[in-house]
C-alpha cells in the first residue's frame, strides 16, 4: 500500500493555521476575561459608593447627635441643688365602694315594613335636601345592601334618580321626575331616624 506524503508546504499551512486558530481562541478568552473583570469592577465601585454615603449620612447624623450632647451639657448648671428628704406623713383616708350603675341602652325601633312605594318615596325623601350613597340610604333605612342596590337601579331605570358616576362611591341625587312624584304622591315628608342594629 502507498501513501502518498503531500508537499511540505500544505503541512506547513495546516500547523500555521492550527496554531493561529489557538492564538486566536487565547486572545478571545483574555478580551473577554477583561471585559467581563471590567462589568464586575463597575458594579464594585456603584456599591461602594453606595456603602460611602451611606456612611457619611451616618457620620453626619453623629456628628448632630454629639453637638445635640454638647449642647445640652452646657445648658445643664454647674451648681445642682441635690434634693433634701423630708418625711412625708401619710394620711389614710376611707374609700366608700360605689357599685357602678349598668346603662340601659335604649332599643332602636327598626322601620317596620314597607311596600316598594315606600321605600321610593323614603328614598326619594332622603336624597331631596343633598346627594347620598347607597351606603347612606342603606344605614338610614336599615335594609340590606341589596335591597338597597336593586331599589336603586330600578329608580335610576325609571328616571326618578341620577346616579353620578363620577366618584366613587355612586352618589344619587334627585331628578325632576322624583320630584314630581315626591309631590304628587300627596305624604307628608317624615324625618327617617337612621337605624343601627
Amino acid at each position: 500500500m502507498l501513501v502518498e506524503i503531500p508537499d511540505l508546504d500544505v503541512i506547513f499551512g495546516l500547523i500555521l493555521a492550527f496554531i493561529g486558530g489557538l492564538f486566536t481562541l487565547f486572545v478571545y478568552s483574555k478580551l473577554k476575561s477583561i471585559s467581563a473583570s471590567n462589568e464586575q469592577t463597575k458594579q464594585d465601585s456603584e456599591r461602594l459608593e453606595f456603602y460611602e454615603r451611606q456612611l457619611i449620612d451616618l457620620k453626619i447624623k453623629l456628628d448632630a447627635i454629639d453637638l445635640e450632647n454638647l449642647s445640652f451639657s452646657q445648658e445643664t448648671p454647674q451648681n445642682i441643688v441635690k434634693n433634701e428628704e423630708k418625711p412625708v406623713q401619710v394620711v389614710e383616708k376611707q374609700v366608700q365602694v360605689v357599685p357602678e350603675q349598668v346603662p340601659v341602652p335604649a332599643r332602636v325601633e327598626r322601620t317596620p315594613n314597607m311596600s316598594s312605594g315606600d321605600i321610593v318615596e323614603a328614598v326619594l325623601r332622603l336624597i331631596t335636601d343633598r346627594s347620598r350613597t347607597s351606603r347612606d340610604i342603606q344605614i338610614t333605612l336599615g335594609k340590606s345592601r341589596e335591597h338597597i342596590s336593586r331599589t336603586m337601579k330600578k329608580m335610576s331605570d325609571d328616571g326618578l334618580v341620577q346616579r353620578n358616576t363620577n366618584a366613587k362611591p355612586y352618589s344619587y341625587s334627585i331628578t325632576q321626575n322624583g320630584l314630581s312624584r315626591l309631590s304628587g304622591s300627596g305624604g307628608t315628608p317624615q324625618t327617617i331616624a337612621p337605624q343601627t342594629s
